[in-house]
């Protein structure tokens, strides 16, 4: 048994449910953040193309919110990412429209997944593991730090053969000193666990989540999950740790998607918000990656809400980062241009923006991108996203 095996072990046995954070040591200053919107984010909600004169009418009631945010003449930001405006103005937040995974047609959250996780082509032949930890292992030097990972499900993105670190805020081991000393006595002289069991009660005694000084943030509801999430990742990262990975539920909006979606940004939005705060100077050095499975069909349905599509959107930020843009090759929304007569048309693979980043912030070579990350992917042109 490996050692992190014995450690989600032991740990599972102790909170069932939760929302795991995963991080991993680098050799490189910045720090890099992934969060995987789970349910399919409706890009075309998120950042609407009201210039595009086939929008309205395929949206009739999406469409016509109150309070979105211009963002120039073709392009509106929805009300609810209304606090991380200041972020658009300084250039740390931006947005890649008119992306997907290579992932076609059956639209299956849990293939989609998969397959933006695993980082491949296909379900068919995937490479092991995900790309985070191939980044990893890719990278000379790469440590990373045990600890614990708790839940139903592992997260793929950092799942493989480099160890990294797994931790929930409701870990915690809860051992009295003399049961601390029994587990020593019991693993004492074992070439797997001992060592494997100091290092997850070291790691229990050293992080929780109310622990430490916390930045008050504004407008934030820092009693969430969520928020804690991020105030964790953000604890980690200040030290060791350069990636940090974790997951929002909430974005599969088939019904109701108004009320949906303005719940699931708000939450976005305190997680980079509480990010930011939290990092305080190392967000200038920080990447934030916000992607989903695919997107939502370009019209919506009789439920006011959306179901699953192809072309999306990925949300980025930090100040690593340029932002203040939308990036994209607009396809456009009339109904020859869109894919399978019903999707916004992907024209550009997400895993280049990725891949892109990744290139820039650690100095991993294109051909191992391409190769190692992210199997047979053609980075193509550079985006120009880090600064």
């Amino acid at each position: 048994m490996r050692r992190r095996d014995f450690l989600v072990g032991c740990s599972a046995a102790a909170a069932p449910f939760f929302t795991p954070v995963v991080m991993a040591e680098g050799p490189w200053e910045a720090r890099i953040v992934v969060i995987i919107l789970r349910g399919a984010m409706d890009g075309l909600d998120v950042v609407r193309p009201i210039g595009d004169p086939d929008y309205g009418w395929l949206r009739p009631t999406l469409s016509q919110q109150e309070g979105e945010i211009p963002l120039g003449e073709f392009w509106a930001m929805h009300q609810a990412l209304a606090p991380l405006r200041p972020l658009w103005d300084r250039g740390q937040l931006g947005f890649a429209h008119a992306v997907s995974t290579p992932y076609r047609d059956r639209r299956s959250h849990f293939d989609g997944q998969d397959m933006l996780e695993a980082g491949g082509n296909d379900l068919v032949g995937r490479p092991r593991g995900g790309w985070l930890n191939r980044l990893v292992s890719a990278v000379p030097n790469a440590t990373s730090r045990t600890a614990f990972a708790i839940g139903r499900e592992e997260m793929l993105i950092l799942d493989g053969e480099a160890p990294v670190s797994s931790w929930s805020p409701e870990a915690g081991l809860s051992l009295s000193p003399q049961a601390r000393r029994l587990l020593a006595r019991v693993y004492e002289g074992d070439p797997l666990f001992e060592q494997a069991s100091a290092d997850a009660i070291a790691i229990a005694d050293q992080v929780s989540l109310g622990s430490g000084e916390s930045a008050m943030v504004e407008g934030v509801n820092s009693g969430t999950e969520h928020a804690g999430l991020a105030r964790f990742a953000a604890e980690r990262l200040r030290e060791e740790t350069r990636i940090a990975s974790f997951s929002l539920s909430g974005w599969d909006t088939h019904n109701g998607q108004s009320r949906d979606m303005g719940r699931a940004l708000g939450r976005l939005c305190d997680t980079i918000l509480t990010l930011r705060a939290e990092l305080g100077p190392l967000w200038d050095k920080t990447a934030v990656m916000c992607l989903t499975e695919f997107g939502r069909t370009a019209a919506e349905n009789g439920s006011r809400g959306t179901d699953h599509g192809t072309g999306g959107a990925m949300i980025y930020a930090g100040g690593a980062l340029k932002g203040g843009q939308v990036i994209t090759d607009w396809p456009g929304l009339s109904e020859a241009d869109l894919y399978a007569g019903r999707d916004l048309m992907p024209t550009r693979d997400v895993r280049a923006y990725a891949g892109w980043m990744l290139r820039q912030l650690t100095g991993l070579p294109t051909s191992v991108i391409e190769s190692t990350l992210f199997p047979d992917l053609d980075l193509g042109a550079d985006p120009k996203i880090v600064l």
